[in-house]
């Protein structure tokens, strides 16, 4: 059976064979509202099933999958939050949450990147190259101009890795703005070009290498009045710096300018439709440098918390083994590209990149060599879970308890009813 509103014109019948399905305007706008305004329920539900899908992957290696994550949990120092943890263990747990802060901080900034860059209609996989132009800006001021003061010292390395990564992600916005390359193409260039440039900087011989080891390849060492101040633990074991601050402040930032400003409304109206967009006058092509090089800075300056925070140098080796900003990818899906969401995606992965450390994790539980796969593993099921989130949608609302609705048509909420006929 189907129903059609009074004095509307009647559908045309379905192909032979297919059924016809009628989705109400309400369930078809609250769909729509939560999966382009950051509904909680798919991601929520994306994490569950990459954690049990997860789980299947260790209990097939013959360990036990709760004790597993209960170590990672532990080995990530979360429980620190809980008031029950007390003792030595409370203490140890401080130490563990502040390296996972230290990562949270720079995958906030680095899913921004990415999350501001959908919003526009681009895909900025070029995180990786922005970071790194951004750390060398950084490692080189910082380790430059020792007599300047310290507050001054900090904020000019800093600004000089924003404009680093600006200037590097404008580059694609630009290709895409004047000959209509694909940024995807373009960044993932653009990231070996960096790579490469930074080998050659620090390498054996290189411009920037270290003046007093001429057979390392690593730059000079940070100079203290460049360094981010300490505000939780030892700043000699690497205690928490007042970088997550920044980034906190810069997912505020993100959030103004995405939902208050002129900018970001056009950045959304480019994404939503470019020609409609064009047609309303908005300057797509200028938007597109503008989305890109707003990225750009958000990775640069992630770049320089690490670098300013607590690396202090840049060894070669370091430029090609990174892999934090294809992190941050997997960080603005999980996010939905929301400055909340993002915050907390965010914080959840830095959570399994330090629980699964060799540091952190207990070996008699499980092997952290292994559990570092398993948190790529959990990276990749969540970027594969996320762009399904349609299909997550309406397996949810499928088995959400229905009334029955007159006539026989299955209504949830609000009268939302979904009908096939066949």
């Amino acid at each position: 059976m189907s129903s059609v509103r009074p004095g509307a014109p009647a559908p045309p019948p379905p192909p032979d064979g297919q059924p016809e399905i009628a989705l109400s305007p309400g369930f078809v706008a609250r769909m729509t509202g939560q999966m382009r305004a950051g509904g909680w329920i798919a991601p929520l539900l994306t994490v569950v099933v990459a954690f049990f899908m997860g789980g299947l992957v260790v209990a097939a290696t013959g360990h036990n999958p709760l004790s597993t994550y209960k170590a990672i949990f532990d080995g990530s120092g979360l429980q620190w939050l809980f008031p029950w943890t007390s003792g030595p263990d409370r203490d140890t747990a401080a130490i563990n949450l502040q390296q996972t802060l230290l990562t949270t901080g720079p995958l906030i900034l680095l899913g921004l990147a990415v999350g501001y860059a959908f919003r526009a209609g681009l895909f900025n996989i070029g995180g990786q190259g922005q970071y790194i132009v951004g750390s060398i800006a950084a490692v080189w001021a910082g380790s430059s101009w020792a007599g300047m003061p310290g507050w001054i010292h900090v904020i000019l390395a800093m600004v000089l890795a924003t404009a680093a990564g600006a200037t590097w992600a404008g580059i694609s916005g630009a290709l895409r703005a004047i000959t209509g390359a694909n940024e995807v193409i373009t960044t993932i260039m653009l990231n070996w070009i960096a790579i490469w440039l930074g080998v050659y900087l620090f390498g054996l011989g290189g411009p920037l290498q270290n003046n007093a080891q001429p057979d390392v390849p690593i730059s000079n060492d940070i100079v203290h009045s460049a360094r981010l101040p300490v505000f939780w633990g030892d700043a000699d074991l690497q205690g928490l710096h007042i970088g997550i601050f920044v980034a906190l402040a810069a997912a505020v930032v993100y959030w103004v300018l995405l939902n208050r400003s002129t900018k970001g409304y056009e950045a959304r109206a480019v994404g939503f439709n470019p020609e409609a967009a064009r047609y309303s006058g908005i300057r797509v092509g200028r938007t597109y440098v503008l989305v890109m090089a707003t990225c750009g800075a958000l990775a640069g300056l992630a770049g320089s918390l690490d670098v300013l925070g607590w690396q202090f140098h840049i060894a070669t080796n370091d430029i090609q083994g990174t892999q934090l900003a294809f992190l941050g990818i997997a960080v603005a899906l999980l996010g939905r590209n929301t400055a909340l969401g993002t915050c907390l995606a965010a914080l959840m992965f830095g959570a399994l990149v330090n629980g699964t450390s060799v540091r952190n994790l207990d070996p008699a539980v499980f092997e952290p060599e292994l559990a570092q796969n398993l948190t790529t593993v959990i990276q990749g099921l969540v970027v594969l879970f996320v762009s399904a989130d349609v299909l997550i949608l309406l397996i949810y609302n499928k088995l959400r308890p229905r009334r029955r609705a007159r006539g026989g048509g299955a209504a949830g909420p609000a009268g939302d009813t979904i009908e096939v006929v066949a």
